[in-house]
C-alpha cells in the first residue's frame, strides 16, 4: 500500500489564525451558495421557472471557493503527498526534497499569477463580462491572481525556512 500522507504533517485540529478562519468561512459560504443556486435552478426547471444565469453565478462562486481553498490549504501545509520513495531517504535528503518541492511549487504559482495578471492586463479596457448576467471578469481575475500570488509567497517562505533549518 502506498504511503499517503499530508504534506508537512499538517494537524487538522491545529488552531487557525484569523486569516485561515476567514478563508475557511469565505470558501464555505461560497460552496453553500453554489448548492443554494443549483437547488433553486433545479426547482425552477421543475416548475417551469428557469433560473436565468445560474451557471454564471455558480462559476463565479466556485472560483471564489477554489481560491480560498488553495490559499487555506497552502497556509496549513495541507497539500496531499505520496511518500512512497521519499520515506526511504535520509532525513536530510527528505528536507532537501521538501525545499525543492516548495521552490518548484512557488515557481508554478508564480507562473500562474503572472499568466492571470497578463490576462487581466490585456483585457483591462475591454470590459469583458459574462453573457447573461454581465458579471465582470476583472474582479474574478483579480481574486485568482491574488490567491496564486499568496500561495507563491507561502511556498517561498517555506523554502527560506527550510534553508534556515539546514
Amino acid at each position: 500500500m502506498a504511503d499517503v500522507d499530508m504534506h508537512e504533517h499538517s494537524e487538522p485540529n491545529a488552531k487557525q489564525n484569523p486569516l485561515e478562519q476567514l478563508l475557511f468561512y469565505v470558501g464555505s459560504v461560497a460552496m453553500l451558495a453554489v448548492i443554494a443556486v443549483e437547488a433553486l435552478s433545479v426547482l425552477g426547471r421543475h416548475f417551469s421557472l428557469p433560473f436565468i444565469g445560474a451557471i454564471e453565478i455558480i462559476q463565479a462562486l466556485i472560483l471564489i471557493a477554489a481560491c480560498a481553498a488553495t490559499v487555506y490549504t497552502t497556509l496549513r501545509t495541507g497539500h496531499a503527498a505520496v511518500r512512497l520513495l521519499t520515506n526511504r531517504f535520509s532525513s536530510i535528503a527528505q528536507q532537501r526534497l521538501l525545499q525543492v518541492n516548495s521552490l518548484l511549487a512557488a515557481v508554478f504559482f508564480a507562473g500562474l499569477a503572472i499568466g492571470l495578471f497578463w490576462l487581466a492586463y490585456d483585457s483591462w479596457n475591454s470590459y469583458e463580462e459574462s453573457e447573461v448576467l454581465h458579471i465582470s471578469y476583472l474582479p474574478l481575475r483579480a481574486i485568482a491572481t491574488l490567491s496564486a500570488f499568496i500561495a507563491m509567497m507561502v511556498f517561498l517562505y517555506g523554502t527560506v525556512q527550510r534553508g534556515k533549518q539546514q
